[in-house]
This record gives structure tokens, C-alpha cells and sequence, in this order.
């Protein structure tokens, strides 16, 4: 590896996903969208507007410490109060961050170059010493942090200078520099965060980051209110908006109503029932944008019957793809061939690598009743009706799994459907009490930063926070961790590829589809991304009123 390669240059061409990128399938096998219908971001908003409303169709969130959100509602909030070392930004590029510079001086060295001038909320500066408590707490088992595995390289974390630190590695680690651009990046006050203690982040502890809004209220059960960061450091991203308020509206009909009285003016993942409602709205308009989720069909533990990879086939085998995409999401989603879907990796160097490597993957099977049935009858026999979970409220979620269920009847496979309220299925993902008397979790998942192979790696290696049936396969793991480490894009790319063709096969799970973001804002706003990446960028402060 070259010495003192500038990392943020390989990553903004390395997280490049363009929206025209995406406006089609590239293998031929899946649904296929219409060219312009994706786009990454809106007209810029260029007036002061005291107050915006914004829905949260997912519900409450249980917590906004950067270090264990990990759900739709938590991340909406945060991204918009803690901001990270890297950005994020709406095409899945990245740019400098409170890290103006990310460098690797060799393989085991990445220095950090810390952005001077900028300052907490409370008006004291950022410090080396607040950058390092805030990524060392995330593998103090204290905190129970969900990204502490990001530091699984890194042997120290030194301040080397007064605007710098340094993470000594055991190794070159592609991922680290990308994961900086997520909330694992975010940088909180240290003396705020000690004081705190488990109460960080939660409505009762607060936060102290340095993002362009503050956490002005937070009610449980009713709202959480954002405010203006008046002396923000990014000056060319000062936000237009006074004040940011979060509603917690899970029901859809609901949803629907506020938006179409305006009295909420947006949304990101708008359920596709509300979509259609407000496709001709008079005060506003749908958005759909590019996206790394993927919709799964997964076992909730190795004991279930649902873990046997014969019945996972079977329902694969009956459940009709593009009948789901058209009817429980409105077209506006993509068959998945694979856990990660081809936009994650679409700016990297090595592209045509992964794509030809995606390409050769099985098609998406076609639907088969009489083979599925066969595979049925070569599982394990199925004494009792399985039980697969969705969030209560999610007519998205109940939609598909309805569709599902009446496919896997037809199989004799029987399945209720159980709804958990939001915060149970937030939990569910991190916690196996939870996940106790389930079968099957019917999810949403997403790729938060352009690196599928520690995406994957969560899933399908030993270790991985959903690796929920013990999954293990010694080789897939040696190539995820060569991916890992490989400084060469085409030999990481080469190393995805060949993992990529052993775990799809054997993973135990039901690739359904891959979804576009789909956002509703009121024509008296404007300037919110419409990509996915508004999960990890200041979304809110884009926001500006317009002339409507």
C-alpha cells in the first residue's frame, strides 16, 4: 500500500451512488424501475422557516446515544445532532467531517486531522481527548455500544497533536475510515457523557454533541423538538429551519392525514398505502430515492423449524417476487438476488467486479409450487404453526407478510403473524429474549456505509450481531476478513465475490427485495435529501422555506 494515501479521496469515489446508477436492474433479473424516477436530493429551500414538523412512522425511539441506535427512528433524530468524523452525504459519497483529514500513513497507522474552531453546544471546544472517549467507550462493555466491533483492528487511540489523533491498527482496515461516516463516528463531550452515565442519550440524560441542532425537548410519548444550533461550525451549513419537531405516528391512516392537512410536513419512509393517497396531494409530493435496504425473511433462532435451509427454499420457491413488489410496494422496490443489495458497492473502483460477481449469483427463483412442496416434505416436520413478527402498526410489514403467509399455505406450511409494538421490535435485533417464541422476523435492513463486506460480515460470521442462528462457515469468514483488509479494491472486491457465492446459497434466509427510499415533504419546504443517506448526514439542516 502506498504510503499517506488520502483516504477521504478513495472514499468519496469509493461511496458514490449516483442516483441514475440505480434507475435499473443491471443483471436483468429483477423488477426494473423507470429511468428518472430516482433522485438524491430536492430544490434547495432558501427561506428561514420557524418551524418544521416531521413524522416518525416507525414510532419512539428508545434512545439517541450515537453508540446504540441502530433503527429507522433513532437514526433519523441523531443524524441531525452528533455529527461525525467523516459525512455522509445525499449521493452516498463522503466528505470530510469533524476530521478534515483521514489519512493512512501506513497499514498500521490511520490519522485523524481534527477540524479546529469547532465547539459542543454548551460553547466549549471539541478536543483529541472527547474524540477518544467517544470511540473507546464504544468497546467498553459498559455501554453496550452496537459498533464496538468497528475497533476490532485498532490496538490503540492516541491524541498525537492538538487538532489530531491516531489509531494504531493491527492491520490496513477498509471499513474504519467508511464507519466514521456513521454514528460510530459521532463525537460526544466527554465530561457530558461521563456525568451522564447510562443515562446518555435517553430523554432523561440528554446529549452533548456539536451537530447544527440541539435537543430542545423530548417528551416521552408525544414528540421530540430540535433547535437551532445558532453557532454551528459548518457555516455553509447552517440551518434554515428554527426548530425541528419529531412526531411519533405509527398508525398509517394517521400518517396520511397529518400529511395531507399539513399538520406534519413530512416524512421518510412513507408506507406505500400513504403513498398512493398522496400521490395527487395538493400540498405536497412523494419523492422516491436510491436505497441499500433489503426486505428478509429470517429465522429468529438455530432451534426453529423455520432455520432449516430446505423450508427457507421452499418458501423462497412460493413466494412470488414481483407480485410482492407490485402490490405491497407499489413498484417501487427490486428483486434481491443476495443479503446486500448492488447499490452499496455502485461507486466503488471495482464496480464491474462486484456487479459481474452479483450477475453470476442463481436467478431469483421463479415461483414453484410442486418443488417447493417436495422441499417441504425433505425438512424437518413441522409440528406446530410458525410464528413470524412484524411491528404492530407497519400495514407495510403486514402487507408483505400476509402475502407471504397465503404463499407458504399453499405449501401447508402455516404461520401467524405476530405484531410486536416498536420498541419491542427495535429491541428484537439485539436482544434473544426478545426474539424467545418467534420463528420468523419479517425485515428492513439496511447498508449504512459503501462497504457490503462488514454488512455482511454481521449476518453470516460467528461473531455477527445477527448471526442470530449460529451460522458458520470458516471460509466465508477468512474472505470477509481478506475483504476487510485488502488496501487493493480489486483483490477486497475479489474476496466479496467468492464469499458472496458460498453464503448466498447457504445463509439462512429469503432474499425478497430491495426497496426504494420513498419521503413526502409539503410544498412550503424544500431541500431534504431523498436518498437513503439521510440516515447519516444532517438531513434537517438542508431544509429551507420556499415561496409555496
Amino acid at each position: 500500500m502506498a504510503a499517506k494515501k488520502k483516504v477521504l479521496t478513495v472514499l468519496t469515489s469509493l461511496g458514490l451512488l449516483a442516483a441514475t446508477a440505480c434507475t435499473s436492474s443491471s443483471d436483468g433479473t429483477g423488477t426494473t424501475s423507470k429511468p428518472g424516477r430516482l433522485t438524491t436530493t430536492t430544490a434547495p429551500g432558501t427561506a428561514e422557516v420557524d418551524r418544521v414538523t416531521w413524522a416518525l412512522p416507525y414510532g419512539e425511539p428508545t434512545t439517541l446515544d450515537p453508540a446504540k441506535i441502530g433503527d429507522y427512528s433513532p437514526q433519523t433524530v441523531e443524524a441531525n445532532l452528533c455529527d461525525t468524523l467523516t459525512r455522509m452525504n445525499a449521493d452516498f459519497s463522503l466528505s470530510p467531517g469533524l476530521a478534515q483529514k483521514v489519512t493512512w500513513t501506513d497499514d498500521h497507522t490511520l490519522v485523524l486531522d481534527l477540524r479546529p474552531g469547532v465547539t459542543f453546544w454548551d460553547g466549549s471546544a471539541m478536543t483529541p481527548a472527547d474524540v477518544i472517549h467517544s470511540l473507546e467507550r464504544q468497546r467498553d462493555p459498559r455501554t453496550q455500544a452496537l459498533y464496538g466491533n468497528y475497533l476490532a483492528a485498532v490496538t490503540s487511540i492516541k491524541a498525537t497533536g492538538p487538532h489530531q489523533v491516531t489509531l494504531g491498527t493491527k492491520g490496513y482496515d477498509q471499513t474504519l475510515p467508511k464507519a466514521l461516516s456513521t454514528s460510530f463516528g459521532a463525537v460526544n463531550q466527554k465530561a457530558y457523557t461521563e456525568k451522564a452515565g447510562p443515562a446518555y442519550g435517553t430523554a432523561k440524560g440528554g446529549l452533548m454533541c456539536t451537530g447544527p441542532f440541539t435537543l430542545g425537548s423530548w417528551k416521552s410519548g408525544n414528540g421530540i423538538t430540535l433547535e437551532r444550533n445558532d453557532a454551528y461550525w459548518d457555516t455553509g451549513l447552517k440551518p434554515k429551519a428554527k426548530q425541528v419537531e419529531f412526531q411519533f405516528i405509527t398508525n398509517n391512516n394517521t400518517l396520511t392525514s397529518a400529511l395531507l392537512s399539513g399538520e406534519v410536513d413530512g416524512t421518510y419512509e412513507l408506507p406505500p398505502s400513504s403513498a398512493t393517497a398522496l400521490g395527487k396531494a395538493g400540498n405536497g409530493a412523494v419523492h422516491l430515492g436510491p436505497s441499500t435496504q433489503n426486505v428478509l425473511l429470517i429465522p429468529a433462532d438455530a432451534e426453529s423449524p423455520a432455520a432449516d435451509r430446505k423450508l427457507l427454499d421452499a418458501l423462497s420457491l412460493v413466494i412470488d417476487r414481483e407480485a410482492l413488489i407490485r402490490n405491497v410496494f407499489g413498484g417501487a422496490a427490486t428483486t434481491l438476488k443476495s443479503l446486500v443489495p448492488p447499490l452499496t458497492w455502485r461507486g466503488d473502483k471495482a464496480a464491474a467486479q462486484f456487479d459481474a460477481a452479483y450477475a453470476a449469483l442463481p436467478d431469483v427463483p421463479k415461483p414453484d409450487a410442486e418443488k417447493a412442496k417436495k422441499l417441504v416434505a425433505q425438512a424437518r416436520p413441522l409440528a406446530r404453526t410458525l410464528v413470524a413478527a412484524i411491528p404492530a402498526g407497519d400495514q407495510r410489514g403486514l402487507q408483505a407478510l400476509t402475502f407471504i403467509q397465503a404463499a407458504a399455505k399453499r405449501i401447508g406450511v402455516e404461520i401467524e403473524i405476530k405484531q410486536l409494538q416498536p420498541t419491542e421490535m427495535s429491541s428484537l435485533f439485539y436482544d434473544p429474549a426478545v426474539r424467545e417464541g418467534l420463528d420468523l422476523i419479517l425485515t428492513f435492513g439496511y447498508v449504512t456505509m459503501p462497504d457490503p463486506s462488514s454488512y455482511v460480515a454481521e449476518s453470516v460470521t460467528p461473531r455477527g450481531l445477527f448471526n442470530w442462528t449460529g451460522y458458520d462457515n470458516p471460509e466465508v469468514t477468512r474472505l470477509l476478513d481478506r475483504a476487510r483488509t485488502s488496501s487493493d479494491p480489486e483483490a477486497s472486491a475479489e474476496a466479496y465475490a467468492e464469499a458472496q457465492a458460498l453464503f448466498t446459497p447457504t445463509t439462512p434466509a429469503v432474499f425478497l427485495a430491495t426497496t426504494h427510499e420513498r419521503m413526502f415533504m409539503n410544498q412550503r419546504i424544500s431541500g431534504a435529501p431523498t436518498s437513503f443517506a439521510y440516515m447519516g448526514m444532517p438531513w434537517a439542516a438542508y431544509l429551507g422555506g420556499t415561496d409555496k
